[in-house]
């Protein structure tokens, strides 16, 4: 095609144009790029924590386009994240597809029109399903399974015009600024596109990824999966338990024990060398450790679920159907402690200040992680490894 011509002043060929863009306001750090296929499995949750740079990006001449439409196949356990972003005009008109709460949302920026439109299936229940992404005149359209999910209509005042320039595509973050967002959300995303097919374009995607890219496994299963390389921490000031203190604070683990090796949990108060309280598992022998200010206390049996209650000067801990009490005269008033801040980690001992150097991380599956019967996400850690799956582990079924 020598020129490409779309009602609403090109508005929605860039989106429709659909898909993912490389980068409106940022430039790549200066690292080495490497090309990967669009079409080979891309592992979205290997992407930097906090960061809204896209792992990957291309751009395509708009002569080049000869399709509208996209579609790739996705799977996720993550409720909120940026699945992929296009633009053209350098960013001046922009499109967004995120998941909030399981569900798809489009975000559409042209000057100074912003629309977000949020519908269609739950996508994050583990299974693969086609994404596909068009434009049908004054209208973006998703499909998911061959089946249309949403519908966005966007009209412009302004007269047709040619567009000319570049479409720019990008996987897993956006590349205009936090405020021309209309909603903001949680950028990261533990998630897999395979069997792309971008505006049928065979460009190559660039990425700055370090190492290997992460595989897309086979098969997944909900929870928070620790290779024996990282952890997540999280200041207790973030997390529920400020409300009680009489019934103290529980933290409840659930997850195959005897598939975990290392540290489960750590809680340390800022300033303090040692932690004052960890669990340590170890497989060989069987055995769980409870440490209480430098007293171990070992159970040797296996659980599917563990539960820490923290008390002023007491500890209860329950695995499974055993109940175990410790009271120690010089352990803290937990309660007052978590409310002032204390460092809460899983997965490995934190270090002092803000480094978090261990040789004792966990390797395992943590199906779900709780704090007072409250799910803790880990992609909203005051620090987490990029090793570190938040909402995927890799499964033998």
């Amino acid at each position: 095609m020598g020129s490409l011509k779309t009602m609403s002043g090109g508005l929605l060929l860039g989106f429709c144009l659909t898909l993912l863009g490389w980068g409106a306001e940022g430039q790549w750090n200066g690292r080495p790029k490497k090309e990967i296929s669009g079409s080979s499995p891309i592992n979205l949750g290997q992407q930097q924590r906090g960061t809204w740079w896209p792992l990957m990006q291309t751009r395509e001449n708009l002569t080049e386009v000869k399709s509208i439409k996209s579609m790739f196949q996705f799977r996720t356990f993550d409720p909120e994240g940026v699945v992929f972003y296009g633009d053209t005009k350098e960013g001046e008109d922009w499109f967004v597809l995120i998941l909030r709460n399981g569900i798809p949302e489009m975000q559409i920026g042209k000057a100074d029109i912003l629309v977000s439109v949020q519908g269609g299936p739950k996508l994050n229940d583990g299974k693969w399903h086609l994404v596909e992404i068009s434009s049908q005149g004054d209208f973006v359209v998703l499909e998911v399974d061959g089946q249309k999910g949403l519908v966005v209509g966007l009209k412009s005042k302004e007269t047709m015009e040619v567009l000319t320039g570049q479409i720019r595509l990008a996987l897993g973050g956006i590349l205009v600024s936090l405020d021309k967002l209309l909603l903001p959300f949680q950028p990261e995303m533990d998630g897999c596109i395979r069997k792309g097919n971008w505006l049928n374009l065979s460009t190559p995607w660039e990425t700055e990824l370090i190492g290997e890219p992460w595989p897309c496994y086979q098969n997944i299963q909900p929870g928070s999966y620790f290779p024996g390389a990282g952890l997540a921490a999280f200041n207790t000031t973030d997390l529920p338990g400020h409300q009680t203190e009489e019934g103290g604070v529980t933290i409840d683990i659930h997850g195959d024990s005897t598939k975990m090796e290392g540290t489960v949990l750590s809680l340390k108060t800022p300033g303090q060398e040692l932690p004052t309280v960890t669990v340590k598992i170890n497989n060989n022998p069987k055995k769980v450790i409870l440490t209480i200010l430098k007293r171990d206390t070992i159970t040797e049996q296996s659980f599917g679920k563990l539960s820490l209650t923290l008390l002023k000067n007491q500890v209860n801990m329950d695995i499974d159907d055993t109940h175990l009490t410790f009271e120690i005269d010089s352990i803290p008033d937990f309660p007052r402690h978590w409310k002032e801040g204390m460092i809460l980690a899983f997965g490995g001992l934190p270090g002092d200040g803000v480094s978090y150097s261990s040789i004792e991380y966990l390797k395992g599956c943590l199906e779900k992680i709780q704090v007072q019967g409250q799910d803790v996400d880990l992609d909203r850690a005051l620090y987490k490894d990029l090793s570190v799956s938040s909402h995927s582990c890799p499964s033998e079924v």
